[in-house]
């Protein structure tokens, strides 16, 4: 049950200062340790490849910007930060859930791309994966809010490792109400413990937004995961990995779930740390 934040700035720092030929190797390197993340897909995906397919820094040549922002994350103690906060949010879910699953996790932060138009514009320059469990991947280039947000954004993602070293995810037969449901819940989460800061920021535009709630529920029976970018993150960024576009606009799916997730809170009584665990199908049933 232990939760290692890699010390990938050291890494990035070597790979960033090294000759272009030397990178992938090193690069590799850093990556190894949540190489178990891609342990579903098909045949041997490559690590560097799916680095750069997910608008993480790239290797293949310089950027001035990328230095000096790695090194305004290493002044924001953004790596001590994320570690603090994963263990202080561990605490709490054990108190609420004593007996929730919890694997040991690897955790890596990476800088993003900031010639990546869609990360750093749509995205708002913060992506994280943290699904797969045993495994944390943030992507996150440091804008202030960014930055104040690093606690609750590595927050989030734990939880979906909680949720997800249980629940289990079937990509075939899984539904949109589940990934939606899912991001209410980690957003709460972080809520939580951190306030307003834990809502994801590509969701706040759409609080409140009655149509979007609307059409986000009139998606939650589908199922494949293929289908479900469009109705979580928007078409936006859907377009990108070849989602079809629904008329939803970025962050949609998250101002969806928070919604749900508080109108099953409020009625239940429960903390979100509580609702960790809790069927997709039974939040929803508070709202439909």
């Amino acid at each position: 049950m232990t939760i290692t934040v890699i010390d990938s700035y050291a890494a990035m720092r070597e790979i960033l200062h090294a000759p272009l030929a030397d990178r992938p190797a090193l690069l590799r390197r850093m990556l190894e340790p949540v190489a178990g993340m891609y342990r579903f897909f098909p045949g041997e995906p490559d690590l560097v490849d799916l680095h750069q397919m997910g608008s993480a820094f790239r290797i293949d040549r310089d950027d001035e910007r990328v230095l000096p922002a790695l090194e305004t994350m290493h002044e924001a103690r953004v790596w001590d930060r994320i570690e603090t906060a994963l263990n202080d949010a561990l605490k709490v879910q054990l108190d609420a859930t004593p007996g929730i699953t919890v694997p040991d996790i690897q955790v890596l932060l990476v800088l993003g791309d900031p010639a990546d138009t869609l990360f750093m514009d749509a995205a708002l320059g913060v992506t994280g994966n943290g699904g797969l469990s045993g495994y944390i991947l943030l992507n996150v280039w440091p804008f202030p809010e960014n930055l104040e947000r690093i606690e609750a954004t590595a927050v989030h993602e734990l939880n979906h490792n909680l949720r997800y070293s249980t629940v289990v995810w079937n990509p075939m037969t899984v539904t949109v109400g589940e990934h939606v449901v899912s991001e209410g819940l980690a957003d709460a989460f972080a809520r939580q413990l951190y306030g307003d800061l834990g809502y994801t920021r590509i969701g706040v535009p759409s609080q409140g937004d009655d149509a979007v709630f609307e059409k986000v529920l009139a998606g939650l029976d589908v199922t494949g995961m293929q289908n479900f970018a469009s109705y979580v993150h928007g078409d936006t960024i859907a377009a990108r990995y070849g989602g079809t576009p629904v008329g939803l606009p970025t962050g949609a799916g998250y101002a969806a779930g928070n919604r749900l997730v508080d109108t099953y809170l409020a009625a239940t009584g429960k903390t979100a740390a509580e609702a960790t665990l809790v069927d997709a199908a039974e939040i929803i049933a508070h709202t439909r």
